[in-house]
């Protein structure tokens, strides 16, 4: 069955850097959208990015305006894996993070009901 696990989370200070992973399996990842959505206690969740690979050598990728120029997306096709490094964390950047996977060729979307599979979460706590 499809798996997708989080790693990389923490308690950072405002300023700092961290690198969340996705490890994927059981599904045909080089095929796949992935994405990042995230969740802060009290609020919906929210689209932060997807990665999409359009040809061997170009990704497509889309970002929310809130982490625009801070993070940034990427997938290693080979380790089944997808990044989000997120740099210049803001207190507000605090959330539970979450990789989802959608398994429908040709789109990139921001919409949470178009991702059919999901990790379990993992928590990102930036302090002021």
């Amino acid at each position: 069955q499809v798996q997708l696990v989080e790693s990389g989370g923490g308690l950072v200070q405002a300023g700092a850097s961290l690198r969340l992973s996705c490890a994927a399996s059981g599904l045909t990842f080089s095929s796949c959208a992935m994405a990042w959505f995230r969740q802060a206690p009290g609020k919906e969740r929210e689209f932060v990015a997807a990665i999409r690979r359009r040809d061997s050598m170009i990704n497509l990728a889309d970002f929310a305006d809130s982490v625009k120029g801070r993070f940034t997306i990427s997938r290693d096709n080979a380790k089944n894996t997808v990044y989000l490094q997120m740099n210049r964390l803001k207190p507000e950047d605090t959330a539970v993070y979450y990789c989802a996977a959608d398994l429908v060729p040709g789109r990139i979307s921001v919409s949470a009901y178009d991702y059919g599979y999901w990790g379990q979460g993992i928590q990102v706590t930036v302090s002021s």
